[in-house]
Formats: C-alpha cells, structure tokens, sequence
C-alpha cells in the first residue's frame, strides 16, 4: 500500500473525483488529524456485482421488512456516523477535510448513501462516491444487528438495477468476505476501473419503481440461491 502525503493542501470535491478515476483515495490518520493521505493499495477489495452472496438468515431478515431502506434521505449524518470512533476502532480515518469534500460530492450528485430506519431512527448506513459504472464504497456503520449488512445487500441490488459494472471496497475485511469480497491485484483493478469509467451507471432515486428494486432484491436472492449459505 502507497501513501503519498498531501500537507495543507486544500481538498475539493473536484480533486477527489479526479483521485477516484486515477485509483487512490483520501485517508487521514485520526479524526482530528487535518492532513491527507493520498492511499494507492497494491491490491485492492471489490465486491463482485455478478458473485454477491446473500446469506439465507439475512435474506430472511430483508423480506421480514425488519428495516425501512432509505437512500440519500440522510447523507451528512450518515457520514458523521461513519467518522464516530466506535469501540473496535478507537480511530477514525474520516477527518474533517474529508468529510467536508465528500458532503460537497453528494451537493453535486456524486455521491450516495442508503440508510436502516427503525422506528424513526437512523441504525445503520453506508456511502460511497459514484463516477460512471463505478461505484466506490467507503465507510458503513452500524447500530444494530444487521443495520449495515441490508444496507449492502440493499445498495448491490441498486448498482445491479443501474447497470453498474465495479464495487470498490477499498480493504477486505471478514465482514465483507461473506458476501463474496475479493482481492485483486492493482494493475487488474485499473484495468476494470477504466472499463467501469466508460460505462453510465445511474443510482436509482429514493421512492423511484419501489417495485423494480424488490425485483433486483430477487433476482440478487436468486442468484445467491445456488450458494452455500
């Protein structure tokens, strides 16, 4: 993994678009910490749109309703509760420049989050940045069971339905492996990235076919129907 110190300079969401077509992302070390990191990993994580695996107990969990799925309803709070230090991970890498640009990205249409309500409350979300077919998901978080596990199930269907062709996750961890999450090396990353540039994924709005996205759940159940859960 490469980093490449970016001092004061100013990040803007413009820059940041230009960072994701060229492959790297912005960390920082610590929430508080105003200088940015420009990361440029020798492998990178993706989640295959056509491999997603959908556990059953999860699947059953989605069609019980348990949760109600909201997209971009909350942007700037999910990624305020993406950047919270939690007690597995006492650091942050979402500082303030950060999170300022990428606030100024979903201003722009760029960038994108579905969220879990329950009751009326925000339990779990996720965002990330879309640029083409490409789809880049940065952070999740989670304050229930599951919470962040439907809002991926929830986002693949989406990306899936507006014919996008890449997931970038950054980083495997096991919480992602279970879906079907892999590694691959960073030539053949760029490779699919400049493919997925070429392509116009659309993010289907909030409210917008309800029914063709139960359709894309399904279809995603389907698929995953023939693996082991």
């Amino acid at each position: 993994m490469s980093l490449h110190g970016s001092g004061m300079q100013e990040l803007t969401p413009e820059l940041l678009l230009r960072a994701y077509a060229a492959g790297i992302f912005p960390m920082a070390e610590h929430r508080d910490d105003p200088i940015i990191f420009w990361v440029d990993p020798q492998v990178r994580g993706v989640m295959p749109l056509e491999g997603f695996h959908v556990p059953r107990r999860l699947k059953k969990i989605i069609r019980g309703d348990a949760f109600e799925i909201r997209c971009d309803s909350a942007f700037a709070d999910v990624l305020k509760l993406c950047g919270e230090a939690r007690n597995n991970r006492p650091e942050t890498w979402i500082n303030a420049p950060i999170e300022n640009a990428v606030n100024g990205l979903f201003d722009l249409g760029y960038a994108h989050s579905v969220e879990t309500w329950s009751d009326g409350n925000l339990v779990g979300g996720l965002y990330g940045i879309a640029l083409g077919g490409a789809f880049f998901g940065e952070s999740m978080f989670s304050r229930a069971r599951d919470a962040s596990k439907v809002a991926l199930v929830h986002l693949v269907a989406r990306l899936r339905m507006g014919g996008f062709t890449l997931l970038d996750v950054q980083f495997i961890t096991d919480h992602l492996r279970q879906f079907g999450a892999e590694e691959i090396p960073a030539r053949q990353y760029l490779e699919d990235l400049n493919e997925a540039l070429k392509v116009q994924g659309a993010f289907p709005p909030d409210g917008d076919a309800a029914g063709a996205v139960d359709n894309a759940l399904e279809a995603l159940f389907l698929q995953s129907s023939t693996q082991t859960s």
